[in-house]
């Protein structure tokens, strides 16, 4: 069996403000909006999708799934998605390794490191 990563779906009481602000942090469009309970986020770069579905009440607690994206210019990037509506949640490094772990404007934890 082969699996094929397709599609990472958020559950938000509030989709739509959600998949908007995703689309224009990481250069997506939206394809599908669904009478406002699922959208879903298409990316000319890569082969998987973002949902966004609405939910009554999303999981609480910490997440057990996030995600990380990389940029060329960690702090310029980690200013623009924190004025973007993001928060800061914690600095990291590892040797010269460095990374900023975040959260969107529902809370979603993602960590953006230095790569490409």
């Amino acid at each position: 069996m082969t699996l094929n990563l397709a599609m990472i779906t958020f559950d938000s009481t509030d989709p739509g403000p959600l998949a908007r602000w995703w689309a224009a942090q990481a250069g997506g469009t939206i394809e599908e909006e669904n009478d406002g309970w699922y959208y879903v986020v298409v990316f000319d770069s890569a082969p998987y999708r973002l949902a966004f579905q609405k939910v009554e009440d999303p999981t609480p607690g910490k997440n057990r799934l996030h995600l990380d994206v990389t940029t060329e210019e960690l702090d310029n990037d980690v200013a623009k998605l924190l004025e973007a509506g993001a928060t800061e949640v914690a600095q990291h490094s590892m040797g010269d390794f460095r990374w900023v772990t975040m959260a969107d404007p529902d809370g979603n934890v993602f960590c953006v490191a230095e790569g490409h």
